[in-house]
């Protein structure tokens, strides 16, 4: 039974006996001046009050703490595990020192496909399944709760083994339930702080790191103090503009040479390496900072290029949420206007996998910002049905394909779907780009099917700031 159902069972037990006690003591007094004073009972007017009183006195409370027991329930209806106010008192009171948030991610799908008494069961499923495998791994009282939809919290004191195993096993063993086929991710961190709001801030950020088979499961647990002390740098770094650049060069094939460098962020820490922006992104994102990220990163970038060959142009990162927000437009314009730089020499990557509601409103933005010179590229193109919905109502300048396109030449099927997509961006006149590209015959299999730009170890080492303006600058010196 799950600790739950155990909490709940006492609680309506207690309600009952505080219900019950009133109604004895009622009984006792009414009985006491009815029949030990040796009276006969005359349903005479003061009588009939106390039997009233009686009867109405026990219907009050017998309402009562039926309300009360459900207004103080602390059982999800759905799932018999904890609510989710429930799951934070005991959560405080038990002093976990382990939380988890498991979420299926494929709930939307569900949803169109099968009843509301499925779902309902799964999740009913999926709980007490949680329980029976938390306390087989050597949990005594795992906490469990859903928030709402299928996130579900977890509470744990100890286990006999790294979390992140136990809930990868897990996932191995009921990625279906019901028949029904479940896409899990996840997210843990280590000694809470037991806020509801800073803990589950904490938690929503390391899931939107996102979590690949490729990236191991350490990735998605962390330390809750440690975590902090990364969100006060973070936030530190952005405050002071503590920007780490680093320039992958692009070869043009078309000339041999490096004329293009993409930019890759990291923000600087005090003690410790660079905060990578899978890191960084979801925290600031999520502290609403996304549009100033973007516009100090802008402002860096403006300020690098007088710097430097005017051969060169940059190429890099801007959120969609940033470009369509009209008051990023107006400092991104202002700060053109004020520059006296070339603006095609600026290259503003946007990735996206769903498209636009309002498509016809974002493409108006993306023309006036290309009608100022700057050069608007698709990243990660083919990775959804988003770059491919743009590309029909928009003139791109620049798409760089996703890396699954280049480390998989030697599939058939990939080859042969890169080959008809570079044709159809040569019809379109719109310069293609293959990164990752890291070995030799990697290289030579671009070349033929006639890609315009590569990028990757196997081209060129990347370079930092100083070493750019050192190479690029040269007669300043």
């Amino acid at each position: 039974m799950l600790l739950s159902e155990l909490e709940e069972r006492g609680r309506r037990f207690k309600l009952a006996l505080r219900a019950a006690i009133p109604i004895l003591l009622l009984a006792a007094l009414v009985f006491y001046t009815t029949f030990l004073k040796g009276e006969i009972v005359d349903l005479n007017f003061e009588n009939n009050i106390l039997i009233a009183a009686m009867v109405f006195i026990s219907v009050y409370f017998i309402y009562f703490f039926l309300e009360r027991s459900a207004e103080e329930s602390l059982i999800d209806p759905v799932t018999h595990g904890f609510n989710e106010k429930a799951f934070w008192d005991k959560l405080k009171k038990k002093k976990s020192d382990v939380l988890a948030l498991i979420v299926i991610d494929n709930l939307y799908l569900i949803n169109q496909n099968y009843s509301n008494e499925q779902i309902d069961l799964l999740l009913y499923n999926l709980t007490h399944k949680l329980n029976h495998y938390f306390r087989n791994k050597g949990v005594k009282e795992p906490l469990i709760a859903r928030r709402y939809g299928a996130e579900f919290l977890v509470g744990l004191e100890s286990t006999d083994g790294p979390i992140a195993d136990i809930i990868d096993a897990f996932i191995d063993k009921y990625s279906s339930i019901d028949n029904i086929e479940l896409d899990y991710q996840y997210a843990v961190i280590t000694n809470p702080d037991l806020d509801h709001e800073k803990d589950i801030s904490q938690l929503r950020n390391i899931l939107n790191t996102g979590q690949r088979k490729d990236k191991p499961s350490r990735e998605a647990v962390k330390d809750a103090k440690e975590y902090t002390q990364i969100e006060q740098s973070i936030v530190s770094a952005m405050k002071n503009g503590e920007l780490s650049l680093s320039f992958r060069p692009l070869l043009n094939l078309h000339t041999g040479i490096i004329d293009i460098y993409e930019i890759a962020v990291k923000l600087k820490h005090p003690a410790k390496e660079d905060i990578p922006p899978r890191i960084f992104l979801p925290i600031i994102n999520k502290m609403g900072l996304g549009r100033e990220y973007d516009l100090l990163l802008l402002k860096h970038i403006v300020k690098l290029l007088p710097l430097i060959d005017q051969k060169i142009s940059l190429t890099f990162n801007l959120s969609p949420f940033s470009l369509r927000d009209t008051q990023f437009q107006d400092h991104f314009f202002k700060l053109l206007e004020a520059s006296e730089i070339d603006a095609s020499r600026l290259i503003i990557q946007l990735y996206e996998r769903k498209t636009h509601h309002n498509l016809s409103g974002y493409l108006r933005t993306l023309k006036q910002i290309r009608a100022q010179g700057v050069r608007i590229c698709i990243d990660n193109f083919g990775a959804s049905n988003a770059s491919m919905e743009y590309m029909k109502h928009f003139s791109f300048d620049m798409i760089q394909f996703d890396r699954e396109y280049v480390t998989k030449l030697s599939d058939k099927t990939t080859l042969a779907m890169l080959d008809s997509l570079i044709k159809m961006a040569k019809e379109l006149g719109i310069t293609t780009v293959a990164k990752w590209v890291d070995k030799e015959e990697q290289k030579e299999k671009l070349k033929s099917l006639g890609i315009d730009y590569l990028q990757g170890f196997g081209i060129a080492k990347p370079v930092d700031e100083y070493h750019l303006i050192e190479q690029y600058n040269k007669g300043n010196k």
